[in-house]
């Protein structure tokens, strides 16, 4: 809308404003309509604004910021903790061994980065040694999810771990009290369970997370 169009648009409102109040044309201070317009929210703008960030320390040391990735407008979103080496080195979530396990849990109930699924993280750079974020280090982060999450709409989120779990819903808690039983996180439904790399770590988690799946998917 350029600066004729909105002065046009506030004229108007002005009467309308003026007839419904019943009496005459109130005085107002003009605005200025040749100032731009705030940039309309998009995945681009936050991306832009995840790779360009300095809020922590965290990027001291990284190579990459990751956003995340996938669709415009996602049946589902999937959040993980924070970006691991190959991640930190490509710029993309889950694109290590646990990335591929992910990859395959996801198209066992239909879902994919490609089409239908975006898949990020609470802190967007990588931790040193893959340590867990800490508390200061989520919290300059977490904004960006949140926006995320606004922009996306999904129907429903599928949280992986439990440094995940804990930045979303506010608890201490392990993911084996959490899991199997839906969450709420600002009006979204969320679902927690295993990390994939918990999965590469112990198979006896396999079957409690192919259920937490399959719970997904009948949300879904």
């Amino acid at each position: 809308m350029n600066a004729d169009e909105r002065r046009e648009l506030w004229e108007g409102l002005c009467a309308v404003e003026d007839y419904l109040g019943g009496g005459p044309k109130k005085a107002r201070a003009l605005p200025d309509f040749s100032a731009p317009e705030a940039p309309e929210e998009s995945l681009g703008t936050i991306a832009a604004e995840v790779r360009a960030c300095r809020a922590c320390r965290l990027c001291d040391t990284r190579k990459n910021a990751v956003p995340g990735q996938g669709p415009s407008s996602p049946l589902a979103m999937v959040v993980g903790e924070g970006p691991g080496a190959e991640e930190d080195s490509s710029g993309l979530p889950f694109v290590g061994p646990a990335g591929k396990l992910l990859d395959k849990m996801l198209a066992s109930i239909g879902l994919s980065r490609e089409d239908n699924c975006f898949i990020a993280n609470v802190v967007k750079c990588r931790p040193p040694l893959n340590r867990d974020p800490a508390d200061d280090e989520r919290e300059a982060c977490l904004g960006y999810l949140e926006r995320q999450i606004a922009l996306l709409r999904p129907k429903a989120i599928l949280c992986v771990g439990r440094v995940a779990a804990g930045a979303l819903l506010g608890t201490a808690d392990g993911v084996g009290r959490l899991r199997g039983a839906w969450r709420d996180f600002g009006g979204t439904p969320l679902l927690v369970t295993y990390h994939p790399s918990a999965l590469l770590r112990d198979e006896s988690y396999k079957r409690p997370a192919w259920e937490d799946l399959k719970l997904f998917r009948e949300r879904l």
